[in-house]
């Protein structure tokens, strides 16, 4: 992973960053980091994230899906961090093995999902550390009892990953399902590089130890500078850009298939920075679409954003057909590949024009190692983000309160956040 923050800069954008001021950040960084080492050695809760790529067992997440390599498709059943991360890898990387997930208790997409699955020949993984979460298990409740309306024997077709305890533990304990185990100390939306990540890659055919390499070799650029290391350069350039006013910042990638990656930055950027009144707004563009719709607000409006632009720097090519057409045939002669690189350099430049902050933030390209280098040192940045910016990067408070009230509404325990909703204000326009 390649950062360069030159864009973001004081000489070309406002908000921007002086190279006094880095220099200076870069003493705070130093700090920083050996917190974040101290926690590693330590295997603190959420700083063992770190770790997973020397603590995380590709074989025997390998054993465990084993019995499912026949599948035509994988469903996983899960929500936020139970899901992203195994998405993300599964949208960006081909496979004859088609991905599917439930994250979300939309009664009509859930039933439109079920319906065009071959259940008989799908593999489904239900994903709870807590093995509580509701909405987890009220959709696998659904999902068993479509198995069951289509004569498939769920048992066979079913595993699980979750914490020690906890009601899908008794479950695959009572029905001997295979299970994986959800490693301690990793918050879920830092868990893409662990089992709750790598098992659908696995069932996909995926290389996921490649995936740990890639995660690894970013793992050891981490130093005391921000100067020598790409993810700590990305976390401490976002918080600065905070600092200065910069509080949304707008994911990018040039690539359709980092498009859920995107979505898998959101919630690792906004659940563990948006605390205490700080934090910025993960927004989620993709390029070339959104220069056509986003970038006119980017570029043109309040400056009170930072643009992260991500791209592969070598991908697979397709040439653009010679024309007579007047106006089009300088199109002729070039590639797609060609195209999307122009708009990606010329969004780049239209941004620093207007002297809005951005960043590019580049891969080799995108394959298993590459993947693990960027979701690895994203993960880092965003460490490095909140112990610069002083907040409890791996708590998530109020989720936690949204948790409460739902499931008091729906009768699973006397919760006062429930009764919150009753006292709802209400001003209604029919």
């Amino acid at each position: 992973m390649r950062v360069d923050l030159g864009n973001a800069l004081s000489d070309v954008a406002t908000p921007g960053l002086s190279r006094e001021a880095l220099d200076e950040l870069d003493e705070r960084v130093a700090d920083a980091h050996e917190r974040i080492q101290r926690g590693r050695d330590e295997s603190e809760h959420g700083y063992a994230a770190l770790n997973l790529p020397d603590t995380a067992n590709p074989d025997a997440i390998r054993r465990a899906v084993e019995p499912f390599a026949d599948a035509e498709a994988v469903l996983t059943v899960g929500i936020g961090g139970s899901a992203l991360g195994a998405a993300t890898l599964a949208r960006a990387l081909p496979s004859e093995t088609d991905a599917f997930f439930l994250d979300n208790v939309d009664p009509e997409h859930v039933t439109r999902l079920l319906d065009s699955l071959p259940l008989a020949d799908t593999a489904v993984n239900v994903v709870s550390r807590s093995g509580t979460t509701a909405e987890t298990l009220a959709n696998f409740l659904v999902v068993r009892e479509a198995m069951d309306d289509a004569g498939v024997d769920w048992t066979d077709r079913t595993f699980v990953t979750t914490g020690e305890e906890g009601n899908l533990r008794r479950l695959a304990e009572t029905e001997d399902l295979p299970a994986l185990a959800v490693p301690d100390g990793v918050p879920g939306r830092f868990s893409v590089l662990s089992t709750v990540g790598l098992a659908c890659a696995a069932i996909q055919g995926h290389d996921i130890d490649a995936i740990l390499r890639g995660a690894g070799d970013e793992a050891d650029r981490l130093a005391g500078s921000l100067y020598d290391s790409p993810a700590y350069a990305y976390g401490a350039a976002s918080y600065a850009l905070e600092e200065r006013g910069a509080a949304v910042n707008a994911m990018m990638p040039y690539a359709e298939s980092l498009e859920t990656f995107a979505e898998w930055f959101a919630q690792l950027w906004a659940e563990s920075l948006g605390k205490d009144g700080r934090g910025q707004t993960p927004a989620r563009a993709l390029g070339a679409t959104d220069q056509h719709s986003q970038l006119q607000l980017y570029r043109a409006g309040p400056h009170d954003k930072m643009v992260t632009l991500v791209r592969p720097e070598e991908r697979a090519d397709r040439d653009i057909p010679h024309t007579d057409l007047d106006g089009l045939s300088y199109l002729g002669g070039s590639s797609l590949g060609d195209l999307l690189d122009a708009e990606f350099e010329a969004t780049e430049a239209s941004l620093a024009a207007a002297g809005q902050p951005n960043v590019r933030v580049e891969i080799d390209r995108i394959d298993e190692r590459s993947l693990g280098e960027l979701l690895y040192g994203m993960e880092a940045a965003c460490v490095l983000y909140g112990e610069l910016a002083g907040v409890k990067t791996f708590t998530q408070p109020a989720v936690e309160w949204g948790k409460k009230a739902a499931r008091g509404l729906l009768g699973g325990g006397d919760f006062e956040e429930a009764d919150a909703v009753a006292e709802k204000t209400t001003l209604t326009v029919e």
